[in-house]
């Protein structure tokens, strides 16, 4: 079978073109349906094989493969399998479509059909055996729908279809006995009259019912179930000889083609998620009254006392009189007015950082809008990782200017530093670590890896779009005003009393990142169960009140902290804000590696490095935006209250 091809100039185009073809991405009613007659050919097209929860509802590994892996024997079109033309974000998220043998006509059942007989030695039989005991699934699309089983969600009550269905089964009598490989597929294909057009059919649903049948000679009464399974004997002497058949059976349905895919987005557990959002909604409304309430009483008795203080000559009062003793001991903010705006440690690496972090804000907030107006519909395979990174791509004119107004207004001076480190470290760093990641991939002959002309196309993409896009942003933000502090800055620092307990960098960060980890909890779980168990993520309205939720929390509690570092003189409060923020970041990571103890099982370190790996690389991005949020929110906060006061 010949290696997969991605011309990279075919790849380019489709990243670039692919915002005015939104339209075709809203899922609406009578948006490019398919259409067929009775006895015109439905194409069957096979996805990778993916694994997903074993018997023992945990995950056992992460590998993904090409359906005609030559270790599966699966049946071959005549002439081979060839790919189907996929966007670039079905191919970063795995997606490796091609045809298949099976044939499919509208309306035309089909009963105990044959497709190919093929023989598995003793290393093949391992490797499939190996995959059904891990829990292996194979994933099909018909007209654009997934193949799935019908289940029942035991809490709800209801039936939905699960996309993907069972490699194979292990013996539920004996958990050490021999595991049976399915060769036989019952494809049941749900239709749909258009109204108006009797002879217009549409597909609405597909499920596979599969089943192991070892058949005897050209015995193939695949309905008969005296007929015993079949076991991929391990003996270097002995191969197993499997004949692989299918029935395809058509009903009509009352489904529409505009939802068809209700069956298949299943929530499960819907009253935990809206608990979780008004759990979260409480604790954001109080935090934020809160915060509002004793910054706006502390404030407001403050900045009336400095204003106050100077309509009086302080040189008729001693050194130690009762008022200004009062002022200076209740809020020692205005102590450190010389030194709140002094340039922090390295400045140069902040403004990176929040160049990026105003970037990614920007470009995760369009993405969650799209998904929530329907632009991104699970039927358009890849449309979310094509979407993310064409706006990512186009908002680095964001990141450059930010970060480029950011450091002239930090008095930075290396500004053409500046300038190229904005678009190429923290891309950098994304782009090496996914480069590293993916090459234990390749190592296992996984078909999650992303194929090296394609890691071309992202590079070509980053280095002729978003690089000049993030320059242009950048000379455009150092030709701008810096943002002006309303208070000058001594010459000479000031000294910095020594901080309670919790206002030290450790406690303080631990107790600021907490809060904004826990108003998206919940939703990363579900998240997390898409990503690792190959689940359908379709609740984007919930990600978008836990995303608005989130930020809230992260500004208001970062405030809140800045606050307290001000009064306790500590002027300090750039990287405090940045760091503190980006502290939940840590508490994702923690959650991660506490998801991988108690719901997944690995087992070999390449699995387990993946995992890792890629946890980590999310983490970070999230610290890059969670930190920018808690930096601006400081930023605008202290511009404030500095701007409300009358200085001498």
């Amino acid at each position: 079978m010949k290696s997969r091809t991605f011309a990279p100039s075919w790849a380019l185009c489709s990243a670039l073109l692919a915002l005015p073809q939104l339209s075709a991405a809203f899922y609406l009613p009578g948006v490019a349906p398919a259409s067929y007659e009775r006895g015109q050919k439905v194409p069957l097209y096979v996805n990778s094989i993916k694994p997903v929860a074993a018997q023992d509802a945990l995950l056992h590994s992460v590998m993904s493969y090409d359906y005609y892996n030559e270790q599966f024997r699966f049946c071959q079109p005549e002439g081979g399998p060839s790919y189907v033309p996929e966007s670039l974000g079905s191919i970063l998220f795995g997606d490796r479509i091609m045809t298949s043998p099976f044939e499919l006509n509208m309306l035309k059942n089909e009963t105990c059909k044959k497709l190919c007989t093929s023989k598995y030695d003793m290393p093949s039989a391992h490797f499939v055996n190996k995959r059904i005991m891990q829990g292996y699934a194979l994933n099909w699309l018909v007209d654009g729908l997934p193949a799935g089983q019908h289940l029942l969600d035991d809490l709800t009550g209801t039936t939905f279809y699960s996309p993907g269905f069972a490699m194979g089964t292990i013996s539920t009598t004996d958990p050490d006995g021999p595991t049976f490989f399915n060769n036989h597929y019952d494809i049941v294909i749900e239709y749909h009259k258009v109204n108006g057009k009797e002879d217009q059919l549409r597909v609405v649903g597909v499920i596979v019912q599969p089943a192991s049948k070892a058949y005897k000679g050209d015995n193939l009464d695949c309905n008969d179930n005296q007929i015993p399974p079949v076991v991929l004997v391990e003996d270097p002497n002995t191969e197993t000889e499997v004949t692989f058949t299918y029935s395809v059976y058509w009903t009509e349905s009352p489904t529409a083609w505009a939802t068809r895919w209700d069956k298949y987005l299943h929530v499960f557990d819907p009253k935990i998620h809206w608990f979780s959002l008004v759990n979260s909604a409480v604790v954001v409304i109080f935090l934020t009254v809160t915060v509002t309430s004793v910054l706006f009483r502390a404030l407001k008795k403050d900045i009336a006392r400095y204003n106050r203080l100077d309509q009086i000559n302080l040189d008729d009062l001693s050194g130690t009189s009762a008022l200004e003793d009062g002022v200076q001991e209740d809020s020692g903010w205005k102590l450190v007015h010389g030194d709140v705006f002094r340039t922090p440690s390295h400045p140069l690496l902040l403004s990176v950082f929040l160049g990026n972090g105003a970037q990614l804000f920007v470009m995760t907030g369009f993405t969650i809008c799209f998904a929530l107006l329907g632009f991104l519909s699970p039927s358009n395979r890849g449309s979310l990782g094509t979407i993310m990174i064409i706006l990512y791509t186009l908002l680095s004119f964001v990141g450059g200017y930010v970060s480029a107004r950011v450091y002239k207004s930090l008095n930075g001076e290396k500004w053409k530093l500046n300038i190229a480190l904005t678009p190429l470290l923290v891309p950098g760093i994304v782009f090496t670590t996914f480069f590293f990641l993916n090459l234990f991939l390749w190592a296992n002959g996984s078909a999650g890896a992303v194929p090296f002309t394609t890691m071309l196309v992202i590079i070509g993409i980053w280095f002729v779009i978003s690089i000049p896009l993030s320059v242009s942003g950048s000379w455009l933000g150092f030709r701008a005003p810096a943002v002006e502090p309303p208070v000058r800055t001594n010459q000479i620092p000031r000294q910095i009393p020594p901080a309670t307990t919790y206002l030290k960098p450790i406690p303080s960060m631990l107790l600021v990142g907490i809060l904004p980890f826990g108003a998206i909890f919940v939703e990363l779980y579900f998240i997390m169960s898409s990503i690792w168990f190959s689940k359908i993520y379709y609740m984007f309205g919930f990600l978008f009140l836990c995303y608005g939720l989130m930020i809230i929390t992260c500004a208001a509690v970062t405030v809140l902290m800045v606050y307290f570092l001000l009064c306790a003189e500590n002027y300090h409060w750039q990287w405090r804000s940045f760091l503190a923020a980006g502290m939940s970041a840590g508490y994702i990571f923690t959650n991660a590696l506490i998801y991988l103890i108690s719901k997944l099982s690995l087992g070999g370190l390449s699995g387990t490095v993946l995992y890792i790996g890629y946890s980590a690389l999310l983490s970070f991005l999230f610290f890059i935006l969670t930190g920018s949020i808690g930096f601006f929110s400081s930023w605008w906060f202290v511009q404030k209250i500095y701007g409300s006061i009358k200085i001498d």
